[in-house]
């Protein structure tokens, strides 16, 4: 016997259960069933079978039986409709449908069982009675609804599923896919896509959409994107399907949008990649707060190393890629009071092995004093020159956190280069731009020449050439002004000039010309 407690705790867990099961928004996990051919269609028969639901009542109380056999009679009885043919799909907007913002119920702001409206674009809880969405269908006459996780169809209010190949556009533009044979034969595309408004664009040279101060992400993605083996790994969600990280899976999602070839528009938006971003440096990066493009790429090229690393792999694609080493010589002066009371000077040298993902150049400063002409000169410098920071020999001073001597000198070349040029010196009063521009190659970079490189293994051969993918520019005051990036297209060996929206071809010439903040270099294989 069971006491009155025990009674009334079994009759709350029914009640409860009762609950989840009637609740109003449909849980489309529920959906998949047994199918049924039916006169006027196929039927979709939910939960679980006859035979199933028989063994469970076996299996429980004789008190339960009354109410297990209800809820199993509702649940055999709640079924889907599937139709191939729909009224309604000529009011499909392709032109208003938008899949790069945020998956949310334009209502009840939830991110649970979202629908797009396929006609206006706007998102919507549920597709129950009671939902959001069925109560749109009903106010504006809109029928045709697409679960944003499930790419499942449905006309609302009828409740049926519509399955119909011409929806198959729309679910490539919400979930872009590749094959691992079109990933390898991507750079050899040299097709134009169009989009619907008839514009003509190249996929992975879309522009991205400037929210409000974001050029500094753009420039940023921009340049990733020219990294084969990074962008490869990205377009195929299989290589990252394990990982929980919302910045890893939405920056996966971002590259597959920016070379889907099949967009119904020629930009992006990268709005869920932000909200991402920002939710993972703590709003260190966000929307509407400009911020350096260097700062942002050593960030994310850490983050994202941190989250795709698993148990007791410590590499990832991004050290794959980005990861090499550098010998660092570390000299300090000290004094101390020798016998006698003489002072004596020591010094102290310490050696160690540091990896790095970027290597960040100092620029000689600027003139103080203007020409003849009363006009501020320009400076240049040979990146070579700057370059020799690494060789070994030259001296480096630095104070923080005491004054020490440094050398460098690279023991293990990556295989994408990252330069980045120190313009930007703070104070306790303002930030100084430096202008001197840099003359660098674009191609056949050569390293041995001018730093000292170990010499490789017996098997393999030396590989100290590089050639130029990405160069990232500054304009305008320190503090202010917007980025740019000159990026190049493999399958054409063209260059482009991208600024948010703006993308144009351009010469290689104005490439080595600009004022380079920072620099992606590919060793030739």
């Amino acid at each position: 016997m069971k006491t009155s407690t025990e009674q009334s705790d079994d009759g709350d867990a029914k009640r409860q259960k009762l609950t989840e099961l009637f609740a109003s928004y449909n849980d489309d996990e529920e959906e998949e069933g047994n199918v049924i051919e039916g006169g006027g269609g196929t039927i979709v028969n939910n939960g679980v079978t006859a035979e199933n639901n028989h063994n469970e009542l076996q299996q429980e109380d004789d008190d339960d039986e009354d109410e297990e056999d209800k809820v199993g009679q509702w649940r055999r009885g709640r079924s889907i409709e599937v139709r191939r043919d729909c009224p309604y799909l000529d009011t499909v907007n392709r032109q208003v449908l938008d899949f790069d913002f945020e998956k949310f119920c334009s209502v009840s702001l939830s991110n649970l069982n979202v629908y797009a409206c396929l006609v206006c674009g706007k998102y919507f809880q549920g597709r129950g009675q009671k939902s959001h969405a069925y109560t749109h269908s009903l106010e504006a006459g809109h029928h045709v609804y697409i679960n944003l996780r499930t790419e499942k169809v449905y006309c609302l209010p009828d409740g049926y599923e519509v399955i119909d190949p011409s929806l198959d556009d729309i679910r490539h533009v919400l979930n872009p896919r590749f094959s691992r044979g079109q990933v390898g034969q991507i750079d050899q595309n040299r097709q134009w896509s169009r989009a619907l408004d008839g514009s003509d664009y190249l996929p992975g040279m879309v522009g991205l959409n400037n929210i409000k101060e974001t050029d500094f992400v753009n420039v940023t993605i921009q340049s990733l994107m020219r990294v084969t083996p990074l962008r490869n790994f990205f377009l195929i969600p299989e290589n990252y399907v394990n990982c929980k990280s919302q910045l890893v899976l939405r920056y996966g999602e971002l590259t597959r949008k920016i070379w889907h070839a099949r967009n119904f528009k020629g930009q992006v938006s990268p709005h869920e990649f932000l909200q991402a971003v920002m939710k993972a440096s703590k709003k260190r990066f966000r929307i509407g707060s400009q911020s350096d493009p260097v700062e942002f790429m050593s960030w994310l090229l850490n983050t994202l190393h941190g989250d795709l690393k698993s148990g007791k792999k410590s590499r990832s694609i991004i050290h794959q890629c980005f990861q090499g080493e550098l010998e660092v010589v570390k000299e300090t002066h000290s004094k101390s009071i020798g016998d006698g009371g003489t002072e004596v000077a020591n010094v102290i040298m310490e050696t160690s092995k540091m990896p790095f993902l970027m290597l960040g150049l100092d620029l000689p400063p600027p003139p103080l004093f203007k020409d003849i002409m009363e006009k501020n000169i320009i400076p240049q410098v040979p990146l070579f020159n700057i370059l020799k920071k690494f060789d070994g020999e030259t001296v480096t001073e630095v104070v923080r956190p005491r004054i020490a001597r440094m050398r460098y000198r690279v023991t293990k070349l990556p295989q994408y280069l990252i330069l980045h040029m120190r313009r930007f010196t703070k104070n306790n009063f303002f930030v100084e731009k430096n202008p001197t521009l840099v003359n660098f190659p674009v191609k056949n970079l050569e390293l041995k020449d001018y730093i000292p490189l170990p010499a490789p293994k017996d098997n393999e051969k030396m590989r100290s050439k590089y050639d130029l993918i990405a160069n990232m520019v500054h304009d305008g005051k320190p503090g202010e002004g917007s980025y740019r990036v000159f990026v190049q297209r493999k399958s054409e060996e063209l260059w482009y000039e991208m600024q948010d929206l703006h993308v144009s071809e351009t010469l290689p010439q104005m490439v080595a010309l600009s004022e380079a903040y920072m620099q992606i270099y590919e060793q030739q294989q």
